[in-house]
């Protein structure tokens, strides 16, 4: 129902405050002649609502209305340009009611400019509403004074019953999202992580809209409740209401034409195009959304891009890539260096009528053409999952595997270490490609691009133990001479795979997928190829730690200095960065002591982590040799060091050569030439392979690598 008021009754009486036109003063008559004969009217006949500088020129002010407190800065006559938009510094055509208004603002046809606060050089053209309750939440989760806790806005990640929501804020990076998000039976450190949200914003009724320094908005239906950067661009936006648009000059963000956007933050460096729609929803740094993307309840991480799909209570962690239209995903924790293709369907089909199923895959999750799966599942880090129907929940535990499926009730097939295999030009490149495009500018969420990292590597040396009892279980059931064996099965299982390393045993995992479980094929050489890209990390890992703290080789006096790092041999990704377990559970005890009360200071412990990460990396790669060869390194012989550099020189030959071949094949498979005329329209149209810069860097880089390999244990010998 519409109310109706007195016509000099204002809502606003706490904004603009008289710190706001301090030194500021009314315009005289001679200026209020000039504004009258400009065609302007105010709702106060004599002008004392209008708060002018020293230098006020009227002549700048033309066919506009004022109502309630205005304060306006300097005018100077200039213009102000923006690609094609060119005006004249001034208020025209508009109506302004309780706003302050900086140094050389354009102000052309707004037609309602309400309790907004806006900065020098701003330029705001053709927009219908721009409007600021005096209880707006800028998108973030919190509560003003005597709202009802019906009015909290939620993110509903991971989860579609909202059982995994968290409070949007200003400061939220996908870590944060993610502590909170999966630990849930902690109702303590819940309760906690509302209270730190809270204490960082106001309960008072005294909120107004902020456009920061040399923003442009044009050509914009609605923006309501809305806290915009500097240097923001907005153009052809359809509604922009309760959000906070992070923005500087150095990474300026831009909202395009068709935009809706409600109860949100989106962060700085971002894109948000051509009718996308984002609703409760926390978006990272330099990420973009175009092409009618549908964002909802979802917290999306940096350097992601999404396009065309359909996202639906998700954590999405960054790097990201989503851009068909008919692929869709949904109730999902996706840990990041994701790619989902066009067709595939992740939630389609849950596994009851209660919509509470969820995804859970770690880095690099890449489901094929037209794949579904069956919530709940699982994947591990580097899933390559092929093009398929999944009609049962997955619990894929086996990282750089290539998951198949065989039809309808049969087991699933898995290919445990297929990148090592079969796509280690993708492993090298990797690592280089995410860090390209990384183009943050200010990093808060530190982020882990390179494949190999103790989350993935764990799961690893998980997947060996695996293997090895499966194979002992398949020993025994078709292998007579280990039927009767009984005693130490699992090394006489753990020998057969060492001593048969082409074996073409297919095991059966039947807690892999439920109902049929899976067949585990090339298992043998899975294995293999698993312990030589573990042993490829612990050495890279450890030589790099070598170089930064000026050692030169691997000595007896460098291993006890290793070792005197704290070992951690359990590892969380929390939004990209990979923090050992054991520093999450401490910070949690932390936080429900009362010791932390603000996110800056949790942000600050990650940094502190970051900065130790080199170090407890290094201390859990010298563990990992000692897993691989079941003794402590100070027991090692000549010949395990020379097994170990055996086995890393392999890899760091085969990443070059595999990235080099796979290159090749694009000039000499006959159906990869089959597209053009002749041999100078390929190289035209795809490059010569000796010009490719990756391929140059990786040649150089691994020579330097197996060069210093030849030299790295030698202060052992």
């Amino acid at each position: 129902m519409i109310k109706v008021e007195k016509s000099n009754s204002e809502s606003v009486s706490f904004f603009p405050a008289k710190t706001d036109y301090s030194g500021k003063r009314n315009p005289t008559a001679a200026e209020i002649a000039v504004l009258e004969s400009n065609h302007n009217v105010s709702s106060d006949a004599s002008w004392k609502n209008l708060f002018v500088s020293e230098d006020f020129d009227p002549a700048r002010i033309r066919h506009s209305e004022f109502s309630g407190i205005v304060v306006l800065g300097k005018l100077s006559g200039n213009t102000l340009k923006y690609h094609d938009l060119t005006l004249e510094t001034g208020i025209f055509d508009s109506m302004v009611k309780n706003c302050v208004i900086g140094d050389d603002v354009a102000v052309r046809n707004v037609k309602y400019l309400e309790n907004y606060k806006i900065k020098s050089r701003v330029m705001l053209f053709n927009i219908d509403e721009m409007s600021c309750t005096n209880h707006s939440k800028f998108g973030n989760g919190v509560l003003k004074e005597g709202e009802p806790e019906e009015n909290r806005i939620w993110v509903g990640v991971a989860n579609e019953n909202d059982g995994r929501a968290v409070l949007p804020f200003e400061s939220m990076i996908c870590a944060d999202a993610f502590i909170w998000s999966r630990n849930r039976d902690d109702k303590k450190l819940m309760d906690r992580f509302v209270q730190i949200t809270e204490a960082d914003f106001s309960k008072e009724l005294n909120t107004y809209g902020i456009v920061e320094e040399d923003v442009v908005i044009k050509n914009t239906s609605l923006i309501k409740d809305a806290k915009i950067g500097r240097s923001a661009y907005i153009k052809g936006a359809f509604k922009l209401k309760n959000i906070t648009v992070l923005s500087s000059e150095e990474e300026p963000s831009q909202i395009g034409e068709g935009v809706e956007m409600v109860n949100g933050i989106m962060g700085y460096g971002s894109k948000v195009f051509y009718q996308a729609v984002a609703v409760r929803f926390v978006i990272g740094r330099n990420c973009q959304l175009k092409y009618g993307v549908r964002l909802l309840n979802s917290v999306l991480g940096d350097n992601s891009t999404v396009s065309c799909c359909e996202l639906l209570n998700n954590l999405i962690f960054p790097f990201h890539e989503q851009h068909h239209n008919s692929s869709f995903l949904i109730a999902a924790t996706v840990m990041g260096q994701s790619n989902i293709a066009s067709g595939a369907t992740i939630g389609s089909n849950h596994n009851s009528r209660s919509p509470d199923g969820e995804i859970y895959a770690e880095r690099g999750f890449w489901p094929g053409l037209c794949s579904d799966f069956k919530h709940n599942s699982r994947f591990a880090a580097f899933s390559l999952v092929s093009k398929g129907t999944y009609q049962c929940e997955l619990n894929i535990t086996y990282p750089f595997s290539l998951i198949s499926s065989n039809g309808p009730d049969e087991p699933i097939s898995i290919m445990p270490a297929y990148w090592f295999s079969y796509n280690m030009f993708a492993m090298a490149r990797n690592n280089s490609k995410f860090q390209k495009r990384d183009k943050r500018k200010v990093k808060v969420q530190n982020i882990e691009t390179d494949p190999l990292a103790p989350d993935s590597v764990q799961e690893i040396m998980a997947s060996l133990d695996r293997i090895i009892r499966l194979t002992a279980s398949w020993l025994k059931a078709n292998d007579p001479w280990f039927a009767n064996k009984d005693e130490n099965l699992y090394q006489l299982a753990k020998d057969y795979l060492h001593q048969n390393p082409n074996s073409d045993i297919v095991l059966e995992d039947s807690l892999s997928m439920k109902r049929y479980g899976a067949k585990i094929v090339k298992a043998a050489a899975g294995y293999r190829e698993y312990r030589k890209v573990t042993k490829y990390f612990a050495v890279k890992t450890i030589l790099e730690w070598c170089e930064d703290n000026g050692f030169q080789s691997f000595t007896c006096d460098l291993i006890e200095k290793i070792q005197s790092i704290p070992l951690f041999t359990e590892w969380e990704n929390i939004g990209g960065q990979i923090v050992p377990k054991e520093k999450l559970e401490q910070l949690f005890c932390r936080i429900k002591a009362g010791e932390i009360g603000t996110w800056k200071e949790i942000h600050e412990i990650y940094d502190g982590w970051q900065a130790e990460y080199t170090n407890w990396k290094t201390r859990y790669a010298l563990f990992l040799l000692e897993q691989l060869y079941s003794r402590k390194i100070e027991e090692f012989t000549t010949d395990i060091f020379n097994d170990i550099l055996d086995d890393v020189t392999l890899v760091s030959d085969y990443m070059y050569e595999s990235s080099i071949s796979s290159r090749q094949k694009d000039y000499t498979d006959f159906f990869r030439k089959i597209t053009y005329k002749n041999e100078e329209e390929m190289l035209a149209v795809v490059g010569r392979i000796e010009d490719n810069s990756f391929l140059k860097t990786l040649k150089k880089e691994t020579e330097e690598f197996n060069g210093k390999l030849q030299k790295f244990f030698c202060g052992l010998n």
